[in-house]
């Protein structure tokens, strides 16, 4: 008997172990891209399958992207990376303990990225899951402190572990290569617009992903139109890439609708680019002639959830006025006060 009771744990049995992937379940996490892929035209940008082998090199670095036989990456495709490594981020902040492996719900994911939930969605996804298992990458680039050599995929497996017998996927599970997992635990992410996955254009959205990464907090960047080209990944000419860009610059001075930055054409040389960051632009001084700096793109995010439908720019510059000093925490000072704005006016 005392040899059972020796051999015998005291321990309940642990009937429900910690899984070995990560649940996707945070529903407001901010949408966030990795750094290296913003650099470097990882993805596609052709609506068509597109099966051109793509080097591209910025002095000892380079990037060599294959495709499968379905093509390379898109960049709407990109919507899934930006999707695990959101919830990532997002678990990492709160402290929850993060896996390789994530499993979600496809349905989270659509609604996530500003996709329609239709059957045609879920074959699109589908497909997208394809091309970024498919799509393999060799590369010198340094993510997380390590150069990586050998040649991976950014996804290195999906699996869709229910569904429905409409044939919509219900919970997938995804692998990310080492390459993008890295990126994530040394934190080279940066966050990014809701409204990048309103963007309509792949274009569009890769040169929203640029100016994220090169504007930062300046007020403005510049860029040669060809250099652009390259960071885009744009096969066309340049006489055609001036025309599409040209494009986009109209409809922004129209709208304003590319997310954080306006772009436009040098006034004295129009084989330049400028960047200018929407919030650096509406920064004014107190009433004693002091700014506040210019806020992130997670102080945006936090605004745009107190006061839901407002235009955060306008609140920006009405907040900015009506201070009368520098706070000390200026990106919970402006949240608080979108927070009182939405609960003194309600929806506008």
């Amino acid at each position: 008997m005392n040899e059972v009771i020796r051999e015998r744990s005291p321990l309940l049995p642990d009937r429900h172990q910690t899984p070995d992937f990560f649940v996707c379940d945070i529903f407001d996490a901010s949408p966030k891209g990795d750094m290296a892929s913003m650099e470097h035209p990882i993805f596609s940008l052709s609506t068509k399958p597109d099966v051109r082998i793509r080097r591209y090199e910025n002095g000892e670095n380079f990037v060599e992207v294959q495709p499968s036989v379905k093509g390379l990456a898109t960049v709407h495709d990109r919507d899934v990376l930006i999707y695990c490594i959101s919830q990532l981020m997002a678990a990492v902040n709160v402290g929850k303990p993060i896996t390789q492996v994530l499993r979600f719900k496809a349905y989270e994911l659509l609604v996530a990225t500003n996709r329609a939930t239709s059957g045609d969605a879920y074959a699109r996804l589908r497909d997208a899951f394809d091309r970024l298992a498919g799509t393999r990458i060799s590369t010198n680039l340094v993510t997380g402190g390590q150069e990586v050599y050998d040649n991976f995929g950014l996804v290195e497996r999906v699996t869709i572990v229910r569904e429905t017998r409409e044939g919509k996927m219900q919970e997938v599970e995804v692998k990310l290569s080492d390459w993008v997992f890295n990126a994530i635990r040394h934190n080279e992410v940066l966050t990014v617009s809701r409204d990048y996955f309103r963007l309509r254009k792949p274009l569009e959205r890769r040169i929203y992903e640029i100016a994220r990464k090169h504007v930062g907090r300046q007020t403005e960047w510049r860029v040669s139109l060809e250099k652009l080209q390259n960071k885009c990944g744009s096969s066309s000419t340049l006489k055609e890439f001036r025309r599409l860009v040209g494009a986009i610059i109209e409809e922004d001075e129209a709208h304003g609708h590319l997310p954080d930055y306006s772009i436009s054409f040098d006034c004295d040389n129009d084989s330049m680019i400028v960047f200018r960051s929407r919030a650096a632009l509406s920064v004014v001084p107190d009433s004693e002639g002091q700014k506040v700096a210019p806020l992130s793109a997670d102080a945006y995010h936090d605004a745009k959830l107190a006061a839901p439908g407002w235009d955060i720019y306008h609140l920006e510059r009405e907040w900015r006025e009506w201070m009368t000093e520098p706070p000390r925490d200026a990106e919970a000072a402006f949240v608080g006060f979108c927070r009182k704005w939405y609960e003194r006016r309600g929806a506008p």
